[in-house]
């Protein structure tokens, strides 16, 4: 047996597994208190940290930040964000500001619902199977109630069970295609719970009925699971001005250019699957950014927006942009799962400040929020591409990032952002000057 092995190191105290990664990798001893200094003084804070995930030996801080002037069918508000990207929290800021000077962000929810799958062989015919499946599905309802009660009380549960034959995929296999509303919580444990007992259930209705022969008791449950693709759990957002009123100080003619030239943009990335990737991930900026402050699932979250920009079939960029009768209006629909209670909204400390922030918004209002988010970040970047490009605002906020890496000292810092005020910021360019005038 290989003894550099670690068996039950999930049992181990933090002290333990630093002690581990010391003598795995040589570090040297102080590597303890350096470890320490990144975690909250706050002992009972901490541990709600800790216990947030498996091994911890540390805390890994990322900022947390503010973009304010967000005007939102009309209400005002700040958008909390957690992100190592300084670009995206000051793309989101300058799209807030300038589209609270024009009307503001509007948005509607188009559906809540989320799906989960029970997948299961069964090597019976299809057609029976389907004519039992009324009888089928009020069993899975009523083994299923105890565990719907509340979510019932609270105007959720169980919207619809669906069964689909599909040999095509595996012989003699069947799908629970299952349908949920969970109302402010994201609900996966849940649906998962409800998915769980209808493969129980479903087991004993084949072991047990008289409408099933001797040969055909034998169910195989594959897995019971959430789907986090919920194409009926959809939001729209967008902005619209007339064109005139779309860049400050500009003539009707450029104001239209720069319309078109944001339309061209914006088509390219609905045909070119290579933009359409750059052109979300700069939706999804936003979006994560949001979605980490408040403590939701943000890879739930990315998977199901790119399975909605391939629902046609070809990967596509999530906005569009439509201008007519003199208006532009850039719009944004997304299918977007969230929660508001429980999980890691309701235990980390500044996930509860995120929600106070946004004035403790409902799973609809924050579905709302953070497809406005990614509209907005979506909008900054293009905005960008089509004038200035996208380098010299990310340089320029990557200046700081470069000084830190050169450390330069905070006296020496003005001068240099003086310096790089009106030049292309580069690594080697601002080592350069650094040496030159240090």
């Amino acid at each position: 047996m290989d003894e550099s092995i670690i068996h039950g190191f999930s049992k181990y105290n933090k002290q333990q597994r630093i002690d581990a990664l010391i003598q795995k990798y040589g570090f040297q001893e102080d590597l303890v208190g350096w470890l320490a200094t990144f975690e909250n003084p706050n002992a009972a804070i901490q541990k709600i940290i800790d216990d947030l995930s498996e091994n911890p030996v540390s805390s890994f801080p990322f900022p947390f930040s503010i973009a304010p002037n967000f005007v939102v069918n009309g209400k005002n508000l700040f958008f909390p964000l957690v992100s190592e990207e300084s670009s995206v929290v000051a793309a989101l800021s300058n799209a807030a500001g300038f589209w609270a000077r024009r009307g503001g962000f509007h948005a509607e929810i188009l559906g809540t619902e989320k799906k989960g799958q029970v997948h299961f062989c069964w090597n019976g015919n299809p057609e029976y199977l389907q004519s039992l499946f009324p009888e089928i599905r009020s069993k899975l309802l009523a083994e299923s109630a105890l565990l719907t009660a509340k979510m019932d009380e609270r105007g959720g549960g169980i919207t619809g069970i669906e069964l689909k034959s599909l040999p095509h995929i595996l012989p003699n296999y069947y799908q629970l295609d299952a349908s949920f509303e969970t109302c402010d919580a994201m609900g996966a444990n849940f649906i998962n719970s409800c998915l769980e007992q209808f493969g129980k259930s479903l087991q004993e209705f084949f072991q047990t009925s008289s409408k099933v022969s001797a040969g055909q008791r034998e169910c195989e449950v594959i897995m019971a699971i959430l789907s986090n693709y919920t194409p009926e759990s959809r939001v729209r957002a967008w902005v619209e001005c007339p064109i005139v009123d779309l860049l400050d100080g500009k003539t009707e003619a450029e104001c239209l250019h720069f319309a078109r030239k944001m339309e061209q943009a914006v088509r390219i990335s609905q045909v070119d699957v290579s933009r359409a990737v750059t052109h979300n991930k700069g939706i999804f900026n936003g979006i994560d950014a949001l979605a980490v402050a408040t403590g939701n699932d943000f890879r739930a979250i990315e998977a199901c927006g790119h399975a909605f920009a391939a629902r046609n079939g070809q990967y596509a960029g999530l906005t569009d942009i439509q201008i007519q009768d003199g208006k532009f209006r850039f719009s944004i629909e997304l299918a977007l799962a969230v929660g508001v209670v429980g999980g890691v909204t309701a235990v980390h400390p500044l996930a509860k400040l995120a929600m106070q922030i946004l004035d403790q918004p409902s799973a609809k209002e924050l579905m709302m929020y953070m497809s406005i988010a990614g509209l907005a970040s979506n909008f900054g970047a293009v905005k960008a591409l089509v004038s200035v490009g996208i380098q010299r605002g990310h340089m320029k906020m990557h200046l700081s990032n470069i000084m830190n890496q050169l450390q330069v000292p905070e006296d020496q810092r003005a001068k240099i952002q003086a310096y790089f005020y009106d030049k292309t910021v580069s690594y080697s360019a601002v080592e350069e000057y650094w040496l030159a005038v240090k």
